[in-house]
């Protein structure tokens, strides 16, 4: 994956077809940068050896948490959080947000959990 010209990620974000099908940009070293639009629920699943980063564009992105964990954070546009690996989480958004991910070229969409939800790297990178 190389790259010839500088990538918009609100531009790559906005052309999205669907919501919760991230779309892989880039990669830095093991590290992929993607774009996603969301609103609504996304279920809970854990990804058991990656950290994952999540940066507002748009909207507002909260991730929940248990509250032994610290509890739901809310994401600003602008700002970013990192789920530690092994974290039990999911995320919502109650108007559109398009997000930022960063995350291992190893980490599964849904981590240990499949659902209707989950997309293939293949997918992704599409």
């Amino acid at each position: 994956m190389i790259q010839t010209k500088p990538i918009s990620l609100e531009a790559a974000a906005s052309a999205l077809p669907e919501l919760w099908s991230p779309r892989i940009l880039g990669q830095v070293n093991d590290q992929y940068i993607k774009v996603a639009r969301v609103e609504g629920v996304f279920p809970w699943h854990t990804h058991d050896h990656e950290d994952e980063m999540f940066l507002v564009l748009r909207g507002a992105l909260t991730i929940g948490r248990s509250e032994a964990d610290g509890g739901p954070v809310t994401l600003q546009p602008g700002e970013f959080f990192v789920v530690p690996a092994g974290l039990h989480h999911n995320t919502s958004a109650d108007v559109e947000t398009w997000i930022a991910l960063i995350e291992t070229t190893t980490t599964l969409h849904t981590g240990t959990t499949v659902l209707s939800q989950t997309r293939s790297i293949e997918e992704q990178l599409g």
